[in-house]
């Protein structure tokens, strides 16, 4: 029975390292994830089949429960909400392991049987567990509005956090030369739950998809030293390949703004994003615009050639995305090129922009990155910016004292005539004005995105 759920284990290994490469594609993403839902299945039920420790009863009746509550989640969830529920997942993954780790210890017969390694495993699975599940709950809330999505900072807020660090390494020291010591175990549980409450609060609302990529990462750790605990090999694996893969996306979004993590996490930087004006815009109202009308706009595109749709998080918003890809292939069909231009960070979590599109069916032949598009601008007749902005941003080039200096931008401004779709003059969560909007050749478009460019098919579809 051992070879044989070895060698299960090793093809469910097989399955989850296909399925993560495969989901680096959009157009390899579904088939990605059904490999990775067979890799979880096989893991699953081999598991259960070899231990043999927990009643089935009480396991179906878990399933049962488990798949009602996730099909009923995952089909209520609005697109902009997913990163909301990613971070609810993380933090569940995470707290998952915190548990399984105090359930292993209050499991056993004898405590003094724990090795060291095994100790230490069990410290760190219940720490890096508890601090993901509140951490990933306070991300939910910032970016669900329950929570100020500003930065909340107060004095001596760093060396809290340090004292509580020093007092896990305490403790874990402790308890691992005596690991009868479970009251330990309880107050390092209580530490890293309020170090995850500690650590997320003073970052921005905006930031939150590198903090919600960090905390999958966090979550992989936790289960797979989870792994070590219970001697489980595809737990370690499946957890190492979570970890690693969540460690590197968070390093190409940190890249893609140009800030560390360091950066991220204790920089304080970013404004409410909630909602409303920001302080920028007060200033900015008075400078003057090109407005154009959508009746304006329908010439601009029936002359156009070359067109590059650039979206940003007020496209989802506005879910606006099908009316969106309508009027592309209006335009494709008149004989125009589109395509669409996706930074790194647009959205709120990586890859959103890119399954928003796919959602409203956009080929995915039209959708590319940064580094595939930005010398196309150049001799592109027409940009449409619809809901972005710090992402196209001259000022990342220019301004030394901008907050978004040296951030890798889309290069909008070099296009022949950019049209941007946007409620107002305010100025995104990194607070600074756009140049752009100011630019001779930008024609601004004032209003809610769907409703103008609904307006602007049915005008192209009259002509």
């Amino acid at each position: 029975m051992n070879i044989i759920t070895q060698i299960a284990y090793l093809i469910a290994s097989i399955f989850f390292i296909l399925g993560l490469k495969k989901l680096g594609s959009a157009k390899t993403a579904r088939q990605g994830n059904q490999f990775s839902m067979i890799a979880m299945l096989i893991a699953v039920v081999v598991t259960l089949l070899d231990q043999g420790i927990v009643d089935f009863q009480y396991i179906i009746v878990g399933v049962v429960v488990g798949s009602l509550i996730g099909v009923i989640v995952a089909k209520k969830v609005e697109m902009t909400s997913m990163p909301q529920m990613v971070a609810i997942f993380n933090g569940l993954g995470g707290g998952a392991s915190a548990f399984v780790a105090l359930a292993e210890y209050y499991g056993a017969d004898s405590v003094a049987i724990f090795s060291y390694d095994v100790s230490v495993a069990m410290l760190l699975s219940l720490f890096i567990g508890a601090l993901t599940l509140t951490g990933s709950f306070i991300a939910f809330g910032k970016l669900q509005g329950f929570i100020t999505s500003a930065p909340v900072v107060f004095g001596g807020q760093q060396i809290i956090n340090l004292l509580l660090f020093i007092g896990f390494i305490g403790l874990s020291g402790y308890f691992i030369f005596d690991p009868t010591q479970e009251m330990d175990l309880l107050i390092i549980l209580g530490i890293a739950s309020l170090l995850g409450v500690l650590l997320v609060i003073p970052i921005g609302g905006a930031d939150m998809p590198v903090v919600i990529s960090l905390l999958n990462s966090y979550s992989g750790i936790a289960a797979a030293t989870t792994g070590f605990v219970l001697g489980n090999n595809i737990l370690i694996i499946s957890g190492a390949l979570v970890g690693a893969s969540g460690i590197i996306l968070t390093k190409i979004m940190c890249v893609a703004m140009n800030r560390s993590l360091a950066n991220v996490i204790f920089g304080a930087v970013g404004t409410d994003d909630s909602g409303g004006s920001s302080g920028a815009q007060g200033s900015t109202e008075q400078r003057n615009v090109t407005r154009y009308t959508p009746e304006d706009a329908v010439l601009m595109l029936e002359n156009a050639q070359s067109i590059i749709i650039v979206p940003g998080y007020g496209l989802a918003v506005a879910q606006g995305q099908h009316i969106v890809q309508e009027m592309a292939s209006i335009i494709g069909s008149q004989g125009g090129k589109v395509r669409y231009a996706i930074h790194p960070v647009a959205g709120r979590m990586p890859g959103h922009m890119n399954v928003l599109l796919a959602e409203a069916n956009v080929p995915y032949d039209t959708l590319c990155d940064l580094d595939e598009i930005n010398d196309d601008f150049q001799n592109t007749d027409l940009v449409l910016v619809i809901g972005a902005n710090d992402v196209i941003n001259p000022a990342a080039r220019t301004d030394k004292q901008s907050p978004l200096y040296g951030m890798p931008i889309l290069n909008v401004d070099k296009a022949k005539s950019v049209m941007i779709f946007k409620r107002s003059l305010s100025s995104g969560f990194a607070g600074v004005d756009n140049e752009l909007f100011y630019d001779e050749k930008t024609m601004m478009v004032f209003g809610d995105a769907k409703k103008s460019i609904t307006e602007l098919v049915s005008l192209l579809k009259e002509n």
